[in-house]
């Protein structure tokens, strides 16, 4: 007779704990033991608890490869989850096989765990472990089904509530409270003032702050003192909500009518705009994208968008400065080009209209289609065609954690119908979809890499930078972490090729996510271990600190509304020499507008408890000790990281923290 030990823990959620009986049995590479009840004196499961069983067996049952759970009623008691971080089994050997697990178990049935040991599937492996697979597969396929959002945006989860969601997509409970708390707090305040419900213009800028009196942050302080500062304009296109949309001008667009006399008063004596594109200090900032998007209807009244062209000069001081502002595409008389020589609030209002255009394409293309929708896909195809015995389903999946919820949660409630963007927004929820469609037929893979992405549009040189700086010593630490895990699981290109899960998994992705579009330059199958290598950096970078990048400073740089006016109540001037600061006010959203996009930028910028930082490993997926030493090796490399981002922000004024690693949550969950 054999005793098998076993340690069994639940997960540390207050409602981890289950009545159900459970039972279990060892599925090993010479047979099976008998189904035992896992049932010691007292409660067993308590949340956080380690449990002790011992399993019997007439025969040696090998290597340990899978463990079979039992889930079935107790009594009179309802069906309660069950939340199992793992199985450890000691065999008679001593020898150890560990279960990572980390899920809910719901319903009543059979559940199968895997032995943790990343496997890809060859001719070698176990008949048992391919027969586990696919049931696995088969079981996750049910629950996670595809469905079209929006006509030219990437396909999304099933799920009109996060209350359809699997379990196993939702926040914590932890989590969950703290989100509601979050929710409650950022509009108690706006509400109990009345903002909620004026509709009136402004009749000071000052009068914003009153909004979140005692919300505001050191940033968010800043940005209201320095907000009409060029210096300040230039900046955000470096370090603020949106780091993507800056790129080289080597040739002023046609449509664009800048020469050197235009400018000339601005770049000064000593140089001259064709001098300034030779030596490449000129950029763009080009709106187009927004150009005939349709807009909202907020308070009963039409709104405004521009499709602006912002011409930015490289100073001698190293500064990014605004010298030219075109609002629409097509030049003429009515079109004119706003220059910082102008009358103050000729040159102001330009900015502003600028601004407004960034929120748009911030908040719909950099952050909702290029981290939240990107995520979605990159989630679904990994719970649709990896099996939690898969290397790469272990790397990628702390960078999956809780994105279904949120997405679903903003889906409704967020960009849906009568959601705070229909409330606040001048695209509202019919343009989000039309402009998620013009994203995606000009997306390439390019942008999706951070080093191509750069070097694209030629900014790789351009001083204070941090966004680039610190996204690229992540990026390399990323990608190091990722190719050691990519070499240590596959021992050649072939095996990365034949990987039947694998190449399913990045075909659906393709075909699903990307919309088949072969333009984009986007792999659909991997032919190597650099190509592998590669995509799985842009997948973890793209859930982490891309999302960060775009997500965390919302409250700081949009609390102060004229920075980035959510919409627009009048159209784009026509004619120099006609604003005022009262048409600006006029211009500007209504208070109840400015109130509803406030709370919506607070709420966005608090990710609420249950926070995983990027590196910070809770749930162990990898088992063997090489892969568990290349953890290691990331997590000093990002602690480096993060000493040297600490470091140089205890000299800057306005500092840039949002990639410090210990800041940068590891997944798309808010």
């Amino acid at each position: 007779m054999s005793t098998y030990k076993l340690e069994v823990e639940t997960g540390k959620d207050l409602l981890a704990t289950t009545m159900d009986y459970i039972s279990i049995v060892l599925i090993g590479s010479q047979g099976e033991s008998q189904k035992q009840k896992l049932d010691n004196w007292g409660k067993d499961f308590l949340p956080g608890a380690k449990d002790h069983y011992e399993v019997k067996s007439k025969e040696d049952l090998g290597e340990i490869l899978v463990v079979r759970l039992y889930k079935e009623s107790f009594g009179i008691f309802p069906e309660s989850a069950w939340f199992c971080n793992s199985i450890k089994v000691t065999c008679p050997s001593e020898e150890i096989y560990e279960f990572p697990f980390h899920l809910w178990i719901s319903g009543y049935g059979t559940f199968e765990i895997p032995q943790g040991k990343g496997t890809i599937l060859t001719e070698s492996v176990s008949p048992t472990i391919k027969k586990q697979r696919e049931s696995e597969l088969n079981t996750k396929r049910q629950t996670h089904e595809w469905k079209a959002y929006a006509k030219g945006a990437p396909h999304c989860i099933s799920a009109d509530a996060v209350t359809d969601l699997s379990p196993n997509d939702r926040f914590s409970h932890e989590k969950t409270i703290s989100f509601g708390f979050n929710f409650i707090s950022s509009s108690l305040g706006p509400v109990l003032k009345g903002f909620l419900l004026n509709c009136n213009s402004w009749k000071d800028l000052n009068d914003i702050k009153k909004v979140f009196s005692i919300q505001w942050t050191k940033i968010s302080d800043l940005v209201s003192e320095q907000w009409n500062e060029d210096t300040f304009f230039g900046y955000q296109y470096l370090n603020g909500l949106n780091p993507l949309m800056i790129q080289k001008c080597l040739r002023i667009p046609d449509n664009f009518p800048v020469d050197d006399v235009t400018v000339s008063a601005t770049l000064g004596k000593s140089t001259t705009l064709q001098k300034e594109l030779q030596n490449g200090n000129i950029f763009l900032a080009d709106y187009k994208i927004l150009e005939g998007i349709p807009t909202n209807v907020i308070n009963g009244e039409r709104q405004y968008i521009a499709a602006p062209m912002c011409l930015l000069w490289k100073s001698p001081n190293d500064d990014i400065l605004p010298i030219a502002i075109q609002l629409n595409q097509i030049p003429g008389e009515e079109n004119p080009i706003f220059l910082p020589t102008d009358l103050e609030w000729d040159w102001t209002l330009a900015k502003i209209w600028v601004r407004s255009s960034e929120f748009q394409v911030h908040e719909v293309v950099s952050h909702l289609l290029y981290t939240h929708l990107f995520a979605e896909i990159f989630n679904v195809a990994t719970t649709r065609h990896l099996p939690m015995g898969h290397p790469v389903y272990k790397l990628i999946r702390p960078h999956l954690r809780y994105t279904l919820e949120i997405n679903t949660f903003a889906r409704k409630n967020l960009i849906g119908p009568k959601g705070l963007f229909d409330q606040a927004v001048v695209i509202g929820n019919d343009g989000v979809a039309v402009l998620l469609a013009r994203a995606m037929e000009s997306l390439t893979y390019s942008a999706l890499c951070l080093p191509d992405d750069i070097q694209a549009r030629g900014v790789e040189s351009v001083p204070n930078y941090f966004y680039f700086y610190d996204g690229m010593r992540i990026w390399e630490a990323m990608e190091s972490f990722a190719s050691d895990i990519v070499h240590y699981y596959y021992p050649s290109d072939e095996t990365v090729s034949r990987d039947p899960e694998l190449q399913a998994w990045v075909a659906e992705i393709f075909q699903k996510g990307f919309l088949s579009n072969k333009n984009s330059g986007i792999p659909s199958s991997f032919a190597t271990r650099v190509e592998l290598t590669k995509y799985l950096t842009m997948v973890m970078f793209t859930c982490s600190a891309k999302h960060a990048a775009v997500n965390g400073g919302q409250f700081d740089f949009y609390a102060w509304m004229p920075n980035a006016p959510s919409t627009m109540r009048k159209p784009p001037p026509t004619a120099k020499g006609t604003t005022t600061y009262q048409s600006i006010l006029e211009t500007l959203p209504a208070i109840n507008t400015t109130a509803t996009a406030m709370v919506t930028v607070n709420l966005l910028s608090k990710e609420p408890l249950d926070q995983r930082p990027l590196g910070q490993y809770k749930n162990k997926s990898f088992v063997e000790d090489v892969p568990k030493k290349y953890i290691e090796q990331f997590k000093e490399k990002l602690s480096e990281i993060s000493q040297q981002i600490k470091q140089r922000n205890k000299t800057k004024k306005l500092t840039y923290h949002y990639l410090d690693p210990e800041a940068v949550e590891c997944s798309v969950s808010i």
